[in-house]
């Protein structure tokens, strides 16, 4: 397959081989560092998981460079920045050499290679690191590269990261060390060619995301060590000591005496099952009464793997957790929620009264193996709806509340298009399409709508376990956003959700509070504040957004995080906007909550106006601040 990226070269056997120094691979790796080290990552097989490949990655590429003057033959490279740099296709060639030795099985019957062993530098104590998650494309892809041999998954790489022609590919893996490059090249043709997704995040190991390693075990490693030492002093002192030694222990437990709620939080056979009909008789639904589902709920391997994953995770295991959820292990027995097989998988989700923890392995082994944690605290009936069972090829299925009578799924910004029904079965929904990826339009935004006892109710996936409840209405008034009014308030701002992924968000409101008369007499405009509470209580972020008459989506005016603003504790808000009218003129227009008293404008533009609104003619690109002053004296700032 010849890329169409790269024009044919002429053969370069008839110019004598380039020779390349120090000096000049040195530049070409500076230059190059980032691309070598995802090439790196990329060949490296994915059973090393995403620390150690992020750290041999980085440890390959820096032991790249020749040790004196070496000779390489001129391989075309994919732009211009490199074509015809031998010092580049160089080092690119030891660096996939050692990248696919560093998969080779130790042997009894060779002696390791470097590349194999551990690497000593980088090491970074403490601290994970890996690259940040992408989408379901992503993972989809790493999952199939994975299944490639180390030489299929070079090839691949080389295809679509180098952008090299198949030429040029066998070229480099036969010098290399590969001895059937074509081969590998029909190998990799079995997975589809979606290049483009090699240069994103999920696989750049130098933009990274750290989390710390496991917390208790390494202070209970430390501990060990610090009692080791003091054990053998003691010992050696006591070697010199008549008689009996210590003498009787009294009260004291046995020795080397187990911890019984740590041991009990790790036994299959204590796990809580809750009996089906709880919830009917409980003065509270939250995830405490739901009952244990899934085909696989007696399968104690796996239930006793799941919890000893989540009491100490391997370093292959990929765990991921909300912001302010602790990740360390269960205190005492958890609740089983479900057990069953999703998709490829089998899942396993826990709940210990503070967190909900999901466990997953691939139905063929537990290579692999990932664990998600979010933090459900003091979660109401409406919050405890549903949880995420599992993502694939977008689209995302949901287990819900025992009483759930009906599933749905609605396109938020089609208010008028009405809710499409999904099967539920045992709780378990039919997959939906996740919302949008945001990869620079947003014309669609699908959540998820449960029917119970209470009403109706919309939940939006946010890229966490627990989905995001949505309300509308004036902060301490607020209501469902299942309603024909409150959909028609949401549709235009649907899209601003994606500011909130990834935050650990219990709830987002939104609140339409004011419109204001354009000055060009061009219709209504509307003001609307979006703010997304979390399960920690912290971390909140406010979105104060304008949107024009016949606009299609709310445009995002100040944004502020931990404020009171726009929330039960403060309902007020202030926000302005540079705005420009059908004939050119540019204009200040703010807008504040109903009690407001007057608003003044500082800095490059002056003004003010008595009640909640203002507009004042300026210049684009002018610099102004506002203040506002409420019914009841007290001022109050613009959010920024």
């Amino acid at each position: 397959m010849q890329s169409q990226d790269v024009a044919p070269r002429p053969a370069a056997a008839a110019s004598p081989e380039p020779f390349v120094d120090v000096e000049q691979a040195e530049a070409a790796l500076v230059e190059h560092y980032p691309r070598l080290v995802r090439l790196a990552y990329l060949v490296l097989p994915p059973s090393l998981g995403r620390n150690r490949r992020v750290l041999t990655a980085h440890a390959l590429t820096q032991r790249a460079l020749p040790r004196g003057r070496a000779s390489t033959p001129v391989i075309p490279a994919q732009s211009t920045g490199r074509d015809g740099d031998p010092g580049y296709a160089f080092v690119r060639l030891q660096v996939l050499r050692s990248a696919l030795e560093a998969g080779l099985p130790l042997t009894f019957k060779a002696r390791p290679k470097r590349s194999q062993l551990p690497p000593l530098l980088p090491q970074v104590w403490g601290l994970r690191l890996f690259p940040r998650s992408g989408g379901a494309d992503e993972l989809a892809l790493d999952q199939q590269l994975s299944a490639l041999s180390a030489p299929a998954r070079a090839a691949y790489v080389l295809r679509g990261l180098e952008r090299l022609p198949d030429g040029d590919v066998r070229r480099v893996l036969a010098a290399a060390g590969v001895e059937e490059p074509d081969l590998m090249l029909e190998e990799a043709d079995t997975v589809a060619a979606q290049y483009a997704l090699l240069d994103s995040p999920e696989f750049d190991p130098c933009s990274l995301q750290a989390r710390p390693t496991d917390l208790m075990r390494r202070r209970q490693h430390m501990k060990a060590a610090l009692a080791a030492v003091a054990a053998v002093a003691v010992c050696g002192a006591l070697l010199g000591l008549p008689g009996d030694g210590w003498g009787p222990d009294g009260a004291a437990a046995p020795p080397y005496a187990q911890n019984p709620a740590a041991q009990a939080a790790l036994d299959p056979a204590q796990v809580i099952r809750v009996p089906a009909t709880a919830w009917q008789a409980a003065s509270r639904n939250d995830f405490s009464v739901w009952p244990a589902r899934g085909d696989l709920t007696e399968d104690t391997a796996l239930l006793r793997r799941a919890l000893a994953v989540w009491a100490r995770p391997g370093e292959t295991v990929q765990v991921s957790a909300t912001p302010g959820t602790p990740s360390g292990g269960p205190s005492g027995p958890a609740q089983l929620l479900y057990a069953g097989s999703v998709d490829n998988a089998r899942v396993v989700i826990l709940y210990d009264g503070l967190r909900i923890a999901r466990y997953a392995e691939p139905k063929d082994g537990t290579q692999g193996a990932a664990l998600d944690f979010a933090r459900v605290d003091g979660a109401s009936s409406a919050e405890a709806g549903a949880v995420v069972l599992g993502r694939a090829d977008g689209n995302v299925r949901y287990l819900t509340a025992p009483w759930v009578k009906k599933a749905a799924e609605r396109d938020l910004m089609k208010p008028s298009s009405g809710a499409m029904d999904l099967d539920l079965k045992d709780g378990i929904t039919a997959p939906l399409a996740g919302p949008s990826q945001q990869n620079g339009s947003c014309t669609s935004w699908n959540v998820l709508q449960l029917t119970d006892q209470g009403g109706t109710r919309l939940l939006s996936d946010l890229g966490e376990l627990v989905p995001a409840r949505l309300t509308t209405g004036r902060p301490g008034e607020t209501r469902e956003a299942s309603g024909a009014a409150a959909l028609r308030t949401w549709a235009p701002y649907a899209c601003s959700l994606s500011a909130m992924r990834s935050a650990g968000v219990r709830t987002v409101n939104a609140w339409a509070y004011a419109q204001q008369s354009l000055p060009d007499a061009s219709g209504t405009a509307q003001w609307l504040c979006t703010r997304a509470e979390t399960w920690r209580g912290g971390g909140t972020r406010v979105l104060a957004q304008f949107r024009t008459p016949g606009g299609a989506y709310g445009a995002v005016a100040a944004k502020a995080e931990n404020v009171p603003a726009c929330g039960p504790r403060d309902p007020n808000v202030l926000a302005g906007v540079l705005w420009k009218s059908g004939d050119g003129s540019w204009y200040l227009l703010a807008a504040g909550s109903k009690d407001t008293a007057s608003i003044s404008a500082t800095g490059a533009v002056k003004g003010s106006a008595q009640g909640n609104l203002l507009a004042v003619r300026t210049k684009e690109g002018t610099q102004a601040g506002l203040k506002g002053t409420l019914d009841s004296g007290r001022s109050i700032d613009a959010l920024r």
